[in-house]
């Protein structure tokens, strides 16, 4: 009889760990990712300080990428933890306020002297506070201030467009440009416009043959010039929150009529 509870003692013990092991491997491929984002923000920077703005442009479009996929993949794999979800944000914190910051700074901004470095230190800022929101608020079905992701779109499409057309330093004018950028990207991540959360959008099932050529299309405009599609993609989501909130405002302070009978 000892002899057998021992050996169900070391079977339960073995499916222990196996279950263990199972659960640590589920963890894996979603942290994984999120490390992968991390390094592709590591090596923007890195880019940045050697001046190659293009690689650097690249590579935080990559850790967007990567960005997006994380989450997905711990949703789809049930493998969402408290750890996954600050692992996630300390990526985000490289990836999405310190590699852009550097990126604009190295770009252009250090021309500015010390309202160079004070831009960059207020998109950093604003970045670590959208971030601390975003991890107090959770997920909803809207986002409260421009997603980091998206701020950090704006800041390296932008030097990706002028490094892929340009190879000589940027001028004054254009320089104050980017400051705009920065700081307004920097203002929108911690106003309180309500932008559309694109986690809602869900593909399920079988879509249309028509869908699949539109998907198609769209890649093919994407690749003949990938940084100006992804400038004007970030920016028009930028300028998506604004937009509605006018426009409700508008809505709100126009009276309305009311037929009277004469």
């Amino acid at each position: 009889m000892n002899e057998k509870r021992r050996e169900f003692s070391v079977v339960n013990k073995t499916r222990d760990i196996a279950a263990q092991n199972r659960r640590r491997g589920v963890f894996l491929l979603p942290n994984a990712i999120t490390t992968g984002a991390m390094f592709s923000g590591f090596f923007g920077i890195v880019a940045a300080t050697e001046g190659k703005f293009l690689y650097a442009g690249i590579a935080l479009l990559a850790a967007m990428i990567l960005d997006a996929l994380d989450g997905r993949v711990a949703r789809a794999m049930n493998a969402e933890s408290d750890f996954g979800k600050q692992f996630d944000s300390l990526s985000d914190m490289v990836a999405f306020g310190v590699a852009p910051g550097v990126l604009a700074f190295e770009w252009g901004l250090n021309s500015l002297s010390q309202i160079g470095w004070a831009i960059t230190f207020l998109y950093m800022a604003c970045a670590a506070l959208r971030l601390a929101r975003f991890n107090i608020a959770g997920d909803s079905s809207s986002f409260s201030g421009l997603p980091s992701p998206m701020a950090c779109g704006i800041v390296a499409s932008a030097a990706w467009l002028w490094g892929d057309f340009f190879t000589t330093p940027p001028h004054i004018a254009v320089v104050i440009v980017m400051a705009v950028l920065v700081v307004g990207a920097a203002l929108l991540m911690v106003s309180n416009i309500r932008y559309y959360s694109p986690k809602l959008f869900r593909i399920r099932g079988r879509i249309p043959y028509v869908s699949f050529v539109v998907l198609v299309l769209v890649l093919a405009v994407i690749f003949v010039n990938p940084p100006l599609v992804f400038f004007i993609c970030t920016m028009g989501y930028a300028l998506s929150g604004p937009s509605e909130y006018v426009w409700r405002r508008f809505r709100k302070s126009t009276p309305i009529e009311e037929d009277s009978d004469e």
